[in-house]
This record gives C-alpha cells, sequence and structure tokens, in this order.
C-alpha cells in the first residue's frame, strides 16, 4: 500500500502544518512516501511544456521524467496534503502541483458520457493546514482540493485538519496546534477512518 505526504509548506521544517501532518501520518501509521513540492521544483505548466505534455499524452509515453509526480501520485491510496492557509486559499506551487498531476490517460479518464474516471488508487485524501489569522472559508482551499481529489482521482473520503488563529495577539499557539493534534486524533481514529 503506498502512502504518499505531499510538502507544501515553504518554511520546511519550521512550519507547524508540517508538524500538525506529521503527527496525523503518525497516527495513520507512518510509512509515507515524500513529495516536497518546492524541493522537486514544481512549477506551472508553460506553453512549452504544455505542448510537450500533449505531445508526450498522446503517444501514450508516461514514462518520460515529467509525469513523474502524477506517476507517484497514482500509485498512493492515502494522500496527505501539508499546505499552510495563504491569501484565502493555499501556496500557487500546490496549484502548480495539482497541474502536474491531472493527466489524462495516467491519472484519469473521460468516460464514453464524457465523465472523468480515476486511474489512481486513492482511497483517502487528508489536507492539513494551519492559519495564523482565522479561515475565512474552506472552500478555495480545502473545498477545491476536495473537489480534484474526488472528480479526477476517485478519492472516497476527504477530510480536513486545521488549525487557525495561531498569531492573533494574545493566542496561544501551541495550545492551539494541541487542540488540532487531538482532532486529528479524534477524525482519525478507526472508528472514523
Amino acid at each position: 500500500m503506498s502512502r504518499l505526504l505531499v510538502n507544501a509548506c515553504p518554511r520546511g521544517a519550521a512550519s507547524r502544518t508540517l508538524r500538525l501532518a506529521e503527527h496525523a501520518t503518525g497516527l495513520l501509521g507512518g510509512g509515507f512516501e515524500r513529495l516536497d513540492v518546492y524541493r522537486e521544483g514544481i512549477v506551472s505548466l508553460t506553453p512549452q511544456t504544455l505542448e510537450k505534455r500533449l505531445a508526450l499524452c498522446a503517444e501514450g509515453r508516461f514514462d518520460d521524467p515529467l509525469f513523474a509526480p502524477a506517476r507517484r501520485f497514482r500509485e498512493a491510496e492515502t494522500v496527505v496534503i501539508a499546505a499552510p492557509y495563504w491569501d484565502l486559499s493555499f501556496p500557487a506551487a500546490l496549484k502548480a502541483l495539482v497541474e502536474q498531476l491531472c493527466v489524462i490517460g495516467l491519472t484519469f479518464f473521460y468516460d464514453e458520457s464524457d465523465q472523468p474516471r480515476s486511474l489512481c488508487r486513492l482511497k483517502r485524501f487528508l489536507y492539513v493546514t494551519t492559519a495564523g489569522g482565522p479561515i475565512l472559508s474552506d472552500e478555495p482551499g480545502f473545498g477545491y482540493l476536495k473537489l480534484v481529489m474526488r472528480t479526477f482521482f476517485g478519492a472516497e473520503k476527504c477530510v480536513q485538519i486545521k488549525a487557525e488563529g495561531l498569531d492573533l495577539r494574545g493566542a496561544d499557539a501551541e495550545a492551539i496546534l494541541r487542540k488540532a493534534m487531538r482532532e486529528a486524533e479524534r477524525l482519525l481514529a478507526p472508528a472514523h477512518s
């Protein structure tokens, strides 16, 4: 069983989001492969890379390095994405990764009625985020990712774990993180899994 932790936290080891995500992966039994969007240099598609991708897809050449993230993602049964809440959503590097993952013929296809169908093994998607202020809406972040994970990748279960208000005046960031960790323990207990 392949499991993947996607790190979209630009602060690396100092990230509170990554700390919360690592707690969650530990609750799930560990053993997660890691995909770090910053270390791997994930960038948005350009006209040139899009043209190359379309040509490779038309030839069914999914062994090209361009598709390495999508091949890894396709095999994962559990995916945890760690991304801070930025500008009412998440960092642009995560959207760039989604572009790299949505590959017709590799991670999904369109059926005879033009509906997307998954080619992935994904069963469970967990989104972990933290915010210095309040999270005003889940839709631009978790809502979007939940829709993508279900529509294109076939996720059966989508869960969000979040900690917000970490940097507000008088906030006890450690207490807020501990509370989010307890919520993760509740949400990821076998009865809820």
